[in-house]
């Protein structure tokens, strides 16, 4: 009885340390768009209304929980029955990405970075649902590295370390997220309660959040550009030929942006062709 017991012990630590080490080397494959994802996230959650900010990032957190439910299963599956179709689901998720970085720098050239003006509750709902959409691929891609990560471990251990990997990527993103979008009131109770140092601090921090949040406004928008291209020259061979003769990550943002302008340019196309079926057949 007790040697049996000792047995299972000894089982549960060594699942225990496999678990452990799978995690780290996981979390350390994923750390890029782990930061990407960062960059993007926070500039998808801001430019609200300070007492809007906090609901807005809850929504987009609650939306991308809801991601990993779906996202998670739907990859356990197809890496089970179907390899061969997570790669086109991938660059159709860097497709989308490009698009949203090139659309966002075109915007900038042309129009200097000025939005269409819309009805203040719309823009509010339109800036969640595309920060959730592109959580939906950012996590898909964090997801599928993960996994990649641990395919010769027994599938309960990659079941918990992609799962542990998914809510890192949630719960530490959005955390982090939040932090940066009140760090002006954070900086503004030091300065109302102490003195010195801490109220000099308080008031660097309060300076410094627009200046952070057009930082990673930029930040962001080359991630996308970057894990998009990434997504094409990682997957797509003649992409990943030509990426070959650039630094690494300058060649993902020059295919994202190669790859964004064409799907932007596509999509325009495809709108003057819907205004003008419509307005022979009207």
């Amino acid at each position: 009885m007790a040697s049996g017991l000792l047995a299972l012990l000894d089982d549960i630590a060594l699942i225990m340390d496999d678990l452990a080490s799978a995690t780290k080397v996981a979390t350390k494959k994923t750390s890029a768009l782990l930061a990407d994802d960062l960059a993007v996230g926070a500039k998808k959650a801001s430019g609200y209304a300070s007492e809007r900010e906090l609901p807005v990032i809850w929504a987009i957190a609650k939306g991308s929980f809801i991601n990993k439910i779906i996202i998670l299963p739907a990859v356990f599956v197809l890496s089970y029955f179907a390899p061969f179709l997570i790669t086109p689901v991938i660059l159709l998720g860097g497709v989308y990405l490009s698009y949203e970085g090139a659309e966002k720098v075109i915007d900038f050239i042309f129009h200097g970075g000025k939005d269409k003006k819309v009805s203040k509750e719309m823009t509010e709902k339109e800036k969640i649902r595309s920060a959730v959409i592109t959580d939906f691929i950012l996590s898909l891609e964090i997801i599928i590295i993960a996994l990649s990560t641990v395919q010769d471990k027994p599938f309960s251990v990659q079941v918990i370390t992609v799962s542990m990997v998914a809510l890192l990527a949630t719960v530490g993103v959005y955390g982090l997220v939040a932090l940066i979008v009140r760090m002006d009131d954070f900086g503004l109770s030091l300065m109302v309660r102490y003195e010195g140092v801490l109220k000099q601090t308080g008031y660097f921090l309060i300076i410094s959040l627009p200046y952070v949040i057009k930082a990673l406004s930029v930040i962001g928008t080359v991630a996308m550009l970057a894990v998009g291209g990434g997504i094409f020259v990682h997957n797509i061979e003649f992409f990943h030929s030509i990426s070959e003769k650039f630094i690494p990550y300058i060649s993902d943002i020059l295919v994202g942006f190669f790859i964004g302008t064409t799907a932007v340019s596509a999509v325009k196309a495809l709108k003057r062709m819907k205004r003008l079926f419509y307005s022979n057949s009207s």
